[in-house]
């Protein structure tokens, strides 16, 4: 058994070991979804930093360095500003003392924004999930190469399910902190050994200017918009930060984690695409082959240029980083159902036990539906976009209208969310088709330019025009 699989397999199952422990400490879906509200600010920047690094990093982003080189680095530019601004939300959001997000729209907008909300939400998550499952079995293959790929997704499907299934957002805080130390010492050990094997920062570079890949000059205005805005929008409402401030044990810790998030998140995204570019230098100087999926350019030089003990700890770093966002997403759909569907609409009286109960077999159900999703597509950062996209242009303009606009209208922010998700998908749909008039498409705008603006301008409008009337 390679060092490789024993690291991983290690680090595996003393996630299960965790989860089992903890699931004794479940005794209420407030325990469950919020890990019984007591985090406190190291734990929440540990989850907080987890959750938010996922396969789009390691993957999705990896691949667009792969293939435009030093411009990537704009790509963390949108988390970070909209991290800066949960800053400043973080406080505010806590001391409401919701459960979910669905909560803060409901009191604005009443409950039929709560269930498309929920709706929403559970389709952009379950996509997140799915393509967590196929980063993870991109590690499991090449742990395990004779193994197919059907049963290496199958693989991640199960280990994520009962993983969440098992203590909630107990055991996903508490190992969180473990994961997302192991991403920053992971990447802070092994990027100066491979700036060393590529001759340094004047190899990489110089290695880059030979292949016509520099500093400037690979994305139009357009294709800006597209790549920054779905991001900014998805992390301005996600449900997950939105859930580890309301698990947080003070107003002081949700905003210290905040801050503390804004650093790390930033440092770790940008030395991940850094870490891809010195792949494509190696690349480009022979010392590794051209990898079939640009997006696993991290895996094969943590499997062909470290070596084998650096070469399993980034292997595990990996796989922390997509273990701890595929957990993360899957658990806030499942929460989102029981607590904003089932509890608010069709059983009320249920007892905590009750609760707990199906927010397990919910969780293990939208595991099973991302597993099938799983084998639709391999392509990590468009899906990733698209899945922002349905979330953001949808749900954030009418969360922050919730937040910050005590005039909004009642029915804006419901109607204003059924826009943002029906503009998305149709312009997916035409896209998809190559119904785009031709100069829209040169533009390079995707979904997420026009189905934000239009949910903003129908929050806004109808808002405007019942304070007129």
């Amino acid at each position: 058994m390679s060092i490789y699989l024993i690291f991983v397999l290690v680090y595996l199952g003393a996630l299960i070991f965790v989860g089992a422990t903890k699931a004794r400490a479940i005794a209420s879906q407030s325990d469950f979804a919020l890990a019984g509200r007591g985090l406190g600010t190291f734990v929440l920047t540990g989850t907080l930093l987890a959750t938010w690094m996922g396969t789009g990093s390691i993957f999705g982003n990896s691949a667009e360095a792969f293939r435009v080189g030093f411009p990537s680095f704009v790509i963390p530019l949108a988390g970070g500003t909209g991290i800066f601004c949960l800053i400043f939300l973080a406080t505010r959001v806590q001391n409401q003392n919701n459960f979910t997000i669905q909560d803060i729209l409901e009191r604005s907008f009443g409950p039929a924004s709560r269930i498309i909300g929920t709706i929403t939400l559970t389709l952009a998550y379950v996509i997140i999930v799915s393509y967590q499952y196929r980063a993870g079995a991109a590690i499991v293959e090449k742990l395990a190469p004779d193994l197919p790929h059907v049963w290496a997704v199958i693989f991640m499907a199960v280990f994520v399910i009962l993983y969440t299934v098992l203590a909630g957002m107990y055991s996903v805080a508490y190992t969180d902190v473990v994961n997302g130390l192991i991403m920053i010492v992971g990447f802070i050990i092994v990027v100066p050994f491979l700036l060393s094997k590529a001759g340094g920062i004047s190899g990489v570079i110089h290695s880059l200017e030979t292949s016509q890949r520099s500093f400037t000059g690979h994305y139009s205005l357009g294709e800006l918009i597209s790549i920054l805005l779905p991001s900014l929008l998805l992390i301005l409402g996600d449900a997950n930060l939105y859930g580890r401030f309301f698990s947080a044990k003070s107003p002081e810790a949700a905003k210290k984690s905040a801050k503390y998030m804004l650093a790390s998140v930033l440092f770790m995204e940008w030395i991940i695409l850094f870490t891809a570019i010195i792949g494509l230098a190696l690349v480009n100087q022979g010392v590794i082959a051209t990898p079939s999926n640009p997006g696993h350019i991290v895996v094969d030089i943590a499997y062909n240029v470290l070596p084998p003990f650096l070469g399993a700890l980034m292997m595990a770093t990996i796989m922390a980083i997509v273990v701890s966002t595929a957990d993360s997403y899957l658990l806030a759909p499942g929460s989102a159902i029981v607590r904003d569907m089932y509890q608010r609409f069709f059983k009320p009286e249920a007892t905590d036990k009750q609760l707990v109960l199906v927010s397990r077999i919910t969780v293990a159900a939208l595991g099973l539906i991302a597993l099938a999703m799983a084998f639709m597509s391999d392509k990590f950062f468009s899906i990733s976009l698209f899945a922002y996209t349905l979330y953001g242009a949808s749900i954030t303009p009418a969360l922050l209208g919730a937040l910050f606009w005590k005039k909004v209208n009642y029915h804006a922010g419901t109607i204003s969310m059924v826009v943002g998700l029906l503009t998305a998908l149709i312009w997916k749909f035409l896209q998809t088709k190559e119904m785009l008039p031709q100069a829209i498409v040169d533009m390079g705008i995707d979904a997420v330019l026009p189905a934000a603006l239009l949910s903003t301008i129908v929050l806004v409008t109808i808002t405007w025009f019942k304070q007129k009337s």
